[in-house]
């Protein structure tokens, strides 16, 4: 079952600013500003702070709104009426100290995170309870705090590094630490997580598969593939996860209420409506469905092979007169594609979606049985993001096990079983034509790029392997604007803001 933590903000100070939570706490104190002296009493306080931390997860790119990453990608063309202002101009070069919007929150929102974090961290030691509950808690909160600073480094590459609330804000004025040293302290909170969590499915809370899965993805961005293995072998072999039986509801809310489904899922940022919903009037019903704000590139769309397991380009099953049929089921229910009727489970059809310049608008994460969609039906958009599945655990470790050994059974057999799912049964890779190291690597980036497309990772992968800069400029955007992605990219600017603010941080090389 679906849980959720109630949105209490932690901020790095010493109080707690209450901007919305339980009843219950509110009626032990109205205060505005809650003194850590008189907050860290029982469990049930530290409970409440825990809530605090999660609900900083909701938050811009640590949200729902992190699906707009694959706008910076090869994936999908952005309209400019996104919350995310200035990704469409991003995408195109267009990145300065003054870019502002979007650029602003992948800096501003992981260090909101990564306050309330420190802030629990110095305080819950104050609670009268056991050692080993203190070290569950603490476990939860390095999580979270590693899958923040996570996002800074492999957005920013080398950033300031708080481990503790500073005591004032001289005090925050310090110089950015090295990328290593940042993923140091990653691993190190990761490390600390997978020795406290709980080895159990995941119920809303991190638990140990979490954090295992989170460290080997760090380790393979990385590119420690031998380091990443281990882990990646626990998630399979622990019996707490597996591939959903349907592939379309891992992202809608009844889905991820579903054990039968949610048992791929390994973490994700929660909501719950009506009081939790991913944003007033609007959210990914509205945004993604009716609004169009992401629109698939064709460029993705025949990255999808026919359904005998060839690209469309050599497969006699494609006619380019019905070029959507005998394709990969997962194309269908990633994309609404051209002449595509969507109905709801009571037959009404919708049919108000935004015209897409790219011809193609994203389905998944689109929940149909609210349409037809209106500001109204927003008040229900409680589709949990999903940051880690179990799907991506069996492709992480077909790459890793590729790039320490070549190809290998375990390798195929990884990627067999994603393409073997029920609804999906796509056929097995073709072990003789993918039968060298390099070739295997090429058909592994083909089947992340299909299987996680348009769920917020495909930016990060062409950064890791190193591609951004030579794929990205063979693309145009609908207008006809060259795609832009320079080698100076691979790490973001830090925007004049922070730049004033703290005189010690050194703006990154190029920009």
């Amino acid at each position: 079952m679906k849980r959720l933590f109630f949105p209490l903000y932690i901020f790095a100070s010493t109080s707690l600013l209450l901007a919305g939570c339980s009843k219950g706490f509110l009626d032990r104190n109205p205060e505005n500003s809650v003194s850590s002296e008189i907050f860290w009493n029982s469990e049930t306080d530290v409970q409440t702070a825990l809530a605090g931390v999660y609900s900083r997860l909701q938050q811009n790119f640590l949200g729902y709104e992190r699906v707009y990453l694959d706008g910076l990608s090869d994936n999908a063309f952005l309209d400019n009426n996104s919350n995310q202002a200035n990704m469409q101009t991003m995408s195109t070069g267009n990145l300065s100290a003054a870019t502002g919007g979007a650029l602003n929150n992948m800096y501003s929102t992981p260090y909101r995170a990564i306050a309330s974090c420190n802030f629990f961290l110095d305080n819950v030691d104050k609670a009268p309870i056991t050692d080993a509950q203190k070290d569950l808690y603490k476990a939860e909160v390095r999580f979270i705090r590693a899958l923040a600073y996570f996002d800074l480094v492999q957005i920013f590459g080398g950033v300031v590094v708080y481990t503790s609330t500073p005591a004032n804000a001289e005090a925050a004025k310090i110089a950015k630490s090295s990328k290593e040293d940042v993923y140091r302290l990653i691993e190190d909170d990761l490390d600390f997580a997978i020795s406290k969590l709980p080895e159990i499915k995941y119920n809303g809370h991190a638990v140990k598969g979490s954090a295992q899965g989170l460290k080997a993805r760090v380790l393979i961005t990385q590119q420690k593939f031998d380091a990443a293995i281990p882990l990646l072998e626990a998630v399979m072999s622990s019996g707490n996860f597996g591939l959903s039986n349907n592939y379309a509801s891992i992202f809608k809310t009844a889905g991820q209420s579903n054990a039968a489904v949610n048992t791929e899922i390994l973490f994700s940022t929660q909501y719950l409506a009506p009081n939790n919903i991913q944003r007033a009037n609007q959210g990914m019903d509205i945004e993604l469905g009716w609004f169009s704000l992401i629109q698939p590139y064709r460029n993705l769309v025949d990255e999808y092979e026919a359904t005998d397991g060839l690209p469309i380009s050599e497969s006699p099953l494609y006619n380019p007169a019905t070029p959507y049929n005998n394709r990969d089921p997962r194309l269908n229910l990633t994309l609404k594609l051209p002449g595509e009727v969507w109905t709801n489970p009571a037959g009404t059809v919708w049919s108000g979606s935004y015209v897409s310049q790219t011809g193609f608008i994203m389905e998944k994460y689109v929940d149909l049985s609210r349409a037809p969609f209106t500001t109204n039906t927003a008040n229900a958009t409680d589709q949990d993001y999903v940051h880690l599945r179990y799907a991506d655990i069996l492709l992480m470790y077909a790459e890793a096990r590729n790039e320490v050994t070549g190809p290998v059974a375990a390798a195929y057999d990884a990627i067999d079983a994603v393409r073997a799912r029920p609804g999906v049964a796509m056929p097995a890779v073709n072990r003789t034509r993918y039968n060298t190291k390099e070739l295997l690597r090429e058909y592994i980036r083909h089947e992340r790029r299909v299987e996680l497309a348009l769920e917020g990772q495909r930016y990060f992968d062409l950064k890791r392997w190193n591609i951004a800069h030579t794929k990205l400029p063979t693309l145009q955007q609908p207008a006809g604007t060259p795609l832009k992605f320079e080698t100076k990219n691979y790490v973001l600017p830090f925007q004049q803001a922070e730049l004033d603010n703290n005189p010690r941080l050194v703006q990154n090389p190029g920009y």
